[in-house]
């Protein structure tokens, strides 16, 4: 049941569920307001005045480093009284946050608002003492002790609100999971959910583009701790070569190579992931929170599924745009306010506002779920995710490269030889570099036609009012192999009618690990649209010579309007490097040299589930 004062539910969705729950059907919200209201608060303050450095000493000796940003109505001097806080927790040193703020800078707008705004250096980086182990057991104990520090400082009210981007929105997330009464509210910025299945090890198979890339930001921003070297010359000679000992020995390179090699405690899916995977403690969140994500970001599979576990217990609100990792935080542009959809620091100010200071800002009438529609090209609202009139609608792969909701009448084989670097020059490339490759001007890394020139393709042609999908996706491929295992790599793709390809998402899944656990899949109107795979040591099970396999393949959600003239499609590969590699023993090597077959017909039905939502819900 939905509590008292939640928008009405007249029936209920199954949610997907995590290692520690199975999934289960929950109250979709059918009411809501449909289009965003203004919101403005000038300024109370003129100056933003940044306080000594302070040293935050935890109950193991260790020493965090903060900066402390009050309102002011002069330079350097704070205004008198308490005020409520901001807590920024960041991975990427404050020293340089200065200069960028997205990486763990002062938020002038709120703090000439009458926020105090406090920004940590996690142990282990920046400024900080310790060693840093990303998201470790010990790193998330740490951020309870910094809000207890935060509520006992003479200019702080004990009323807290959790902000930041990637790593800083995931300190977020994990802070308000200890559920200390001074914490008010939380505005993650693409978090990531499950750390296993959103990126290091999509499908069983490793990410080899950023993951390591942003060890060695992280790393090389610890390696210039300029302020602790100001603040505490002693600290500064042993800091360093700590963090090198540290990063070369014990976790970060260690770490990479684990998982390339394929070391068993690493390549599957146990409590090393299941510690640094937040959504597992999303039951222990009651406090308001804000999710905001990407249709391309890093972790968008997990974005929404923040909103749909914390939806009907606390208030929550969920907008989704057309971004990678970096243009979400606004590098170089993330294209808002549009549609009339406020730009992110109006968002933050009223969800702060509402639950932080406790000013009336009728946040709770704005609309539950915002997303960008790909091929509509704009902001849509709606009431819940997933959609309330989503259902599953199953196309079979078929003769003459089509989709068909036939069933296919013969059996045909597809081939295509196995080779691991497929996608390295595709859309791909840019998702998974956070955006970077974004930036060069090569058609490859937009147009997803010439990684798919090897592909198998499949499309359907829209029909005439068009298509409009909003969802997770799923493709059931029946395959065999010469080799001892394979990656199936799955695109979907926007066609125009000169031929010209968008891409929508993507899904990468290793044969081997091919193990579903029906329990914790998300099931609409009786089709599986949303596997769940167990990625367990046990479960691996390596190909046959003969064996034709059904291979579950998720597909991450997205959204988007397949428009008349245009068509869908759906392209199988086996492999897509940009998004994950083969571990090297467990995988690769058994992979090599391969050809798989792609089996089509009454008895091995290959087929794609899609999240199909009537067109007439659409405003335009």
């Amino acid at each position: 049941m939905v509590e008292t004062g939640h928008p009405k539910a007249v029936r209920e969705m199954m949610a997907l569920g995590t290692r520690n729950t199975e999934a289960r059907f929950v109250p979709v919200v059918t009411e809501g307001a449909r289009s965003w209201q203004p919101y403005e608060r000038a300024p109370t303050h003129t100056h933003v005045v940044s306080l000594p450095s302070q040293v935050i000493e935890l109950s193991d000796g260790t020493k965090l480093f903060a900066k402390v940003a009050l309102p002011g109505y002069e330079a350097g001097q704070p205004a008198p009284g308490t005020f409520p806080v901001v807590l920024t927790q960041t991975s990427y040193n404050t020293s340089v946050g200065q200069f960028v703020p997205e990486l763990g800078g002062v938020n002038e707008f709120l703090v000439k608002r009458g926020y105090a705004h406090v920004v940590v250096d996690v142990r282990g980086t920046g400024n900080s003492g310790g060693n840093w182990e990303a998201f470790g057991e010990r790193e998330q104990a740490d951020y309870l002790e910094v809000v207890e520090w935060v509520t006992e400082q003479s200019w702080a009210q004990p009323s807290i609100g959790l902000e930041g981007i990637s790593y800083l929105g995931i300190t977020s997330i994990l802070t308000s999971q200890h559920n200390h009464p001074a914490v008010k509210a939380s505005f993650p910025v693409v978090p990531i959910g499950d750390g296993y299945r959103d990126i290091v090890f999509t499908g069983g198979n490793v990410n080899a583009t950023f993951i390591p890339s942003w060890m060695a930001l992280v790393t090389g921003l610890g390696l210039l701790p300029v302020e602790l070297l100001a603040n505490d010359p002693a600290a500064f000679v042993t800091a360093v070569p700590e963090r090198l000992t540290g990063a070369l020995l014990d976790f970060q390179v260690p770490t990479i190579l684990k998982a390339v090699l394929g070391e068993p405690e690493t390549v599957y899916d146990d409590d090393f992931w299941r510690i640094r995977s937040p959504i597992e403690g999303v039951d222990k969140i009651n406090v308001p929170t804000f999710v905001v994500g990407g249709l391309f970001d890093l972790f968008q599979r997990s974005e929404p599924l923040w909103y749909e576990r914390l939806s009907g217990r606390v208030p929550t609100k969920l907008l989704i745009g057309p971004w990678t990792h970096i243009a979400a935080a606004g590098v170089p542009d993330n294209g808002l306010p549009a549609d009339g959809v406020p730009d992110l620091d109006t968002l933050r100010l009223q969800w702060f506002d509402e639950y932080v200071m406790g000013l009336d800002t009728r946040v709770t009438e704005q609309p539950n779920v915002t997303q960008y529609v790909l091929g509509l090209d704009s902001y849509q609202t709606a009431t819940h995710w997933p959609h309330p009139e989503l259902r599953a609608e199953r196309l079979y792969l078929g003769a003459e490269n089509a989709l068909s909701q036939q069933l296919p009448v013969n059996d045909e084989t597809y081939q295509t030889l196995q080779q691991p670097l497929n996608g390295l020059c595709s859309f791909s490339t840019t998702q998974w570099t956070a955006g970077l490759t974004g930036q060069i001007p090569l058609p490859c890394l937009e147009d997803n036609r010439f990684s798919e020139l090897a592909a198998l393709k499949f499309e359907l042609e829209a029909p005439d009012e068009g298509l409009y999908l909003n969802g997770p996706m799923q493709a059931d491929l029946w395959v065999s192999t010469t080799a001892a295992d394979v990656q199936v790599a799955v695109r979907l793709d926007l066609v125009s009618p000169d031929g010209t390809t968008r891409p929508l998402s993507n899904g990468l899944q290793t044969a081997s690990l091919h193990s579903v656990d029906e329990s914790r899949s998300r099931f609409v109107n009786g089709e599986m649209l949303q596997p769940w795979h167990s990625f367990a040591e046990g479960e691996r099970s390596m190909m046959k010579p003969g064996e034709i396999r059904k291979v579950s393949v998720e597909i991450f959600p997205s959204s988007a309007f397949v428009e008349p003239g245009s068509s869908l499609r759906v392209s199988v590969n086996t492999s897509n490097v940009a998004q994950g590699v083969p571990p090297v023993l467990t995988s690769l090597i058994p992979s090599l040299g391969g050809v798989m077959s792609l089996h089509i017909g009454p008895n091995t039905p290959s087929s794609i589930v899609l999240p199909v939502v009537p067109v007439s819900t659409l405003k335009r």
